[in-house]
């Protein structure tokens, strides 16, 4: 099986920074991407960043140059540093894998459980 466990939300002042980090386990193949989402109350989720297996990202519009999203790939791992947070950042923001598993050509789609991020004054 693969699992993703994300960690580092919590409450932040607005003009705050936090750091998101998800851990993957399982037997993945190399070439998988990473991703975080967020989804607001009464909101649909939205792609936040995204991640290749070879570095490029991606960033909606309204995170840009505030985001980073990073990963290691001897470690399995993906961040997103947040800074500059906004109230509007406020939401359960969630991991997300989709790639292959290692010798097998079944798809993996793999949701970590979410962490909530709140940034008020």
């Amino acid at each position: 099986q693969v699992s993703l466990v994300e960690s580092g939300g919590g409450l932040v002042q607005p003009g705050g920074s936090l750091e998101l980090s998800c851990a993957a386990s399982g037997s993945i193949a190399n070439n998988y991407a990473m991703a975080w989402y967020r989804q607001a109350p009464g909101k649909q989720r939205e792609l936040v960043a995204s991640i290749t297996a070879d570095g490029a990202t991606t960033y909606i519009d309204s995170v840009k140059g505030r985001f980073t999203i990073s990963r290691d790939n001897a470690k399995d791992t993906v961040s997103l540093q947040m800074n500059s947070l906004e109230p509007e950042d406020t939401a359960v923001y969630y991991c997300n894998l989709k790639g292959f598993r290692l010798f097998s050509t079944q798809r993996l789609d793999v949701w970590g459980q979410g962490t909530l991020v709140t940034v008020s004054s």
